[in-house]
């Protein structure tokens, strides 16, 4: 490539990586971009416009006279607003509606006082009045502005299906706040009209500008000279003082009656891509591809009910390649994307031609590629001819789904079938029709263990499965239209590029790690931690300096449990494939390239490859995070994070509550360790406040960050967090937790951080949990959850990056003393850490 195409490359990723939050924020919510125009402000805005609004499919682009100065000229234009808003809590029924109304004339009388005092004339006054409606048992809501007809129910519904794609005519509709906006117009200056042009504009010189297929004479023009309906064809310059628009080819910019630019994009003639490895091609798949991913978790999140899914935002969706492996994801949980794949794979392997077009497949047993039972995998295929190109599939955490235990998270289980409902492989929907009835049979019929119970909440059960189905479809419907615009075998083609760059990426990595360690050329890294109960976890790691693999071996690690830390293969799969695109210094999309060059030998039997029927709800949410723990601590890379996801559960015969809370994150050798945070192996988010206090009998007594709870060195840990909850009538408890018994080490003499700790307190006491527990609490009792803190780096006198490598404060071997890295860290983990230093 000439250096003129590299450069031409960097500008075509950059645009490409502009059109991803464009597409989710348009295509993601319902809207169609080639439906719009689009309109740029900045100094190089125009530069891209064109590009931009070519790969959205954007027929025409609007630029204002001055849109590299547009936010201040917009302030100098700026309407007055004054808001008013109260909240309500009312239900929108006869009841009620009268007297919510009268509030909102209210409260828009308020706002309208507010401008008339500001010396604003009635005439200049306009007055928006709305209502935050949701449905009930939902958390999302929606800001309905007074239609018309008055009739806000029906604004809502219809704003509401647009955005969600569905209504839910059998529940409620619940007023949240009522709010009035009342807008002062500001005097307009007068329109300043620039002459029409009489004839041809005429650039004021000419340059050489570099595009698709070589360098060409094109012609600059000067804007403030450009008069009314003037035409200037690309490829062409328009520049004023401020900025430039870059006209491309098959564009034509047209000058409004303002002195505003108008450009028509044609479709022009695209670049023939081939199947042959492009780099810049291959950046823009990679784009392509996770915004696609993307936008199936909007949709995941948009269109369900629970509030694990739409706020807590437990779910991954990702893009599977033909043989089922991974090809793209959206920036969901880590310990999800490893073992989808898996899931995928187990499907092929099983179901082979009998897959039909037209059916969606449900999935959530350990042998099956699943991580625990509440996480159920969704898969569609996609169909070419008879034959499976590719694969759509999205995981989500379903808040219950049977077993001993509300919230399907149970503390003390010993059997797989004390943990709900297990399905290795469901045909959700056939012939395009979903099997609710079949399906509704399998989640609420109890497994047979005692005290087990069918899903105590099947309606959210089915919406979030019907939401998992619309997010798949979404996927597809996006994959389509990229295999319409490059054609079936280059989009595959690509799918396979991508993998094997992830490939090249890893070896790399691990030849780097091997030199760096002074390995041999087949080299050895060992470390080894343990669970609270002893149970060891071991890992030998030998590196082949040669051709860049590497082998995990596990043996050494514990025989499976009596409990439920036992972790399905696909789990440790999942830990292995997120450490090593961490250490990575590339930008590429965590896919099955990954873990090509390696090997992962787990003996059976152990707690890491454990029976069919072994309970496993805690492997997936606590031993996956003491295994990342193990694989960092053998490359060196950083202190030890909190090393669990502290799984707090709550409910009774009627509902079931589940959320993981923050802790802390462990420090590196350029950065502190981030308090208060989820780490590695998950991604969610806690619930509002609000939200748990609203939906759910409890109170939120305290949520602070737990200080000095991180370990002390020349990078500190993170903090924990310290999380009280009051619960105001009896119901059922369960934690299910680590590092209570065993830190999270330091590293380099840094220190440990702080051990967790689960308290109840009574009317009469206060007693320890343990780790894991499970207990019928009263009303008024509470729960106090005290989480680990991050190791720390380095000792704390020394200077930066002067770390003693025989002063190692972690389990290595002898053989090895300077078996931990120092290296500043420069993949993506540690691009973001600066960034965020930086900031």
């Amino acid at each position: 490539m000439t250096r003129e195409e590299i450069a031409l490359g960097f500008l075509k990723v950059a645009n490409e990586a502009m059109c991803r939050p464009i597409r989710s924020l348009t295509q993601a919510r319902g809207f169609d971009t080639s439906n719009h125009v689009l309109a740029c402000f900045g100094g190089a805005g125009g530069q891209h416009a064109c590009a931009i609004a070519r790969s959205l499919g954007i027929r025409r682009i609007f630029v204002h006279r001055y849109s590299s100065i547009l936010s201040a000229f917009g302030i100098g234009l700026a309407d007055v607003v004054v808001e008013k808003q109260e909240p309500c809590s009312h239900t929108f029924t006869d009841e009620y509606k009268d007297g919510i109304l009268k509030r909102l004339e209210a409260i828009s009388g308020q706002a309208r006082h507010a401008l008339s005092e500001q010396g604003f004339e009635p005439a200049r006054i306009i007055v928006e009045k709305y209502l935050h409606l949701r449905y009930e048992g939902t958390d999302t809501g929606v800001m309905t502005m007074q239609p018309e007809d008055g009739d806000y129910l029906r604004a809502f519904e219809e704003r509401y299906k647009r955005e969600f794609g569905f209504t839910l005519p059998d529940r409620g509709v619940c007023v949240d706040d009522i709010r009035a906006r009342a807008i002062g117009k500001s005097r307009t200056p007068p329109t300043v009209e620039v002459p029409r042009a009489t004839s041809a504009a005429q650039p004021t010189e000419t340059t050489r500008c570099y595009f698709e297929g070589g360098w060409e004479e094109v012609g600059v023009f000067d804007l403030p000279s450009l008069h009314a309906g003037s035409k200037v064809e690309g490829p062409a310059l328009i520049m004023d003082k401020n900025s430039t628009i870059v006209v491309e080819k098959s564009c034509i910019a047209i000058i409004t009656n303002e002195g505003d630019v108008f450009i028509e994009v044609e479709g022009g003639k695209p670049k023939i891509v081939t199947e042959e490895l492009d780099p810049v091609q291959l950046a823009i798949f990679s784009h392509r591809f996770m915004s696609i991913a993307e936008q199936c978790g909007r949709t995941l999140q948009r269109t369900s009910v629970s509030t694990n899914v739409k706020e807590r935002l437990d779910f991954s969706c990702a893009i599977f390649g033909p043989d089922g492996g991974l090809v793209a994801n959206a920036p969901h949980l880590p310990v999800h994307l490893g073992a989808m794949q898996e899931a995928v794979r187990y499907q092929l392997r099983t179901l082979g031609d009998s897959w039909k077009e037209g059916e969606v497949l449900m999935s959530n047993h350990p042998a099956a590629g699943g991580s625990h039972l509440p996480d159920i995998t969704v898969i569609t295929p996609v169909f070419e001819e008879g034959k499976a190109v590719f694969y759509i599939a999205s995981r989500g955490h379903h808040a219950d789904i049977g077993g001993i235990a509300p919230g399907s998270m149970p503390p003390t289980s010993t059997s797989l079938a004390e943990e709900g409902a297990a399905i290795k492989s469901f045909k959700l929907v056939k012939a395009g029709v979903f099997q609710e009835e079949g399906v509704s049979a399998l989640l609420t019929t109890p497994t047979g263990a005692p005290h087990a119970t069918g899903t105590r909440n099947l309606k959210d059960n089915l919406s979030d499965l019907k939401a998992q189905v619309a997010a798949n479809q979404k996927g597809i419907h996006l994959m389509g239209l990229l295999i319409k615009q490059y054609g079936l075998k280059v989009v595959q083609a690509y799918m396979q590029h991508i993998q094997d760059n992830a490939e090249v990426a890893v070896r790399d990595m691990l030849k780097e790690i091997s030199r760096r360690h002074k390995l041999d050329e087949v080299g050895v890294l060992k470390a080894k931690d343990y669970m609270d109960n002893g149970t060891p976890l071991a890992l030998t790691l030998t590196i082949d300096r040669r051709d860049g693999s590497a082998v995990f071996d596990f043996d050494g690690t514990g025989h499976e449990v009596h409990g439920n830390l036992n972790t399905p293969p696909a789990v440790t799969a999942s830990a292995v494939i997120y450490c090593l695109r961490c250490l990575v210094d590339r930008e590429i999309p965590l896919n099955q390239g990954c873990l090509n060059p390696v090997c992962i030998r787990i003996p059976e039997g152990t707690i890491l490859n454990p029976s069919e029927t072994a309970a496993v709800v805690g492997g997936n949410v606590l031993t996956s995070q003491r295994i990342v723990d193990v694989i960092l601590k053998a490359f060196g890379a950083c202190a030890a994070s909190q090393g669990c996801m502290n799984n707090l559960t709550f409910g009774d015969d009627t509902f079931g509550y589940y959320e993981t809370i923050a802790g802390g994150a462990g420090a590196g050798p350029t950065w502190e360790g981030t308090s208060g945070v989820h780490t590695h192996m998950t991604n969610t988010r806690i619930t509002d406040p609000e939200i748990l206090e609203k939906r759910y009998p409890t109170l939120l007594r305290e949520f602070s960050l737990r200080k000095g709870s991180g370990g002390i060195g020349r990078h500190k840990g993170g903090d924990g967090v310290r999380r009280v909850i009051e619960f105001l009538r009896p119901m059922h408890v369960g934690i299910l937790s680590q590092r209570r018994a065993f830190q999270p080490y330091g590293m380099y003499g840094g220190g440990a951080g702080e051990r967790g700790r689960n308290l109840l307190q009574t009317s009469e006491k206060t007693v320890s949990l343990g780790g894991n527990n499970a207990v019928n609490v009263k009303a008024n009792w509470r729960i106090v959850i005290e989480t680990p803190g991050g190791g720390g780096f380095g000792h704390a006198e020394s200077a930066p990056f002067e770390v003693d490598e025989e002063e190692i404060d972690v389990t290595m071997q002898a053989e090895h003393p300077d078996s931990v890295s120092t290296r500043v860290g420069d993949g993506s983990v540690g691009e973001y850490s600066r960034m965020q230093e930086g900031a």
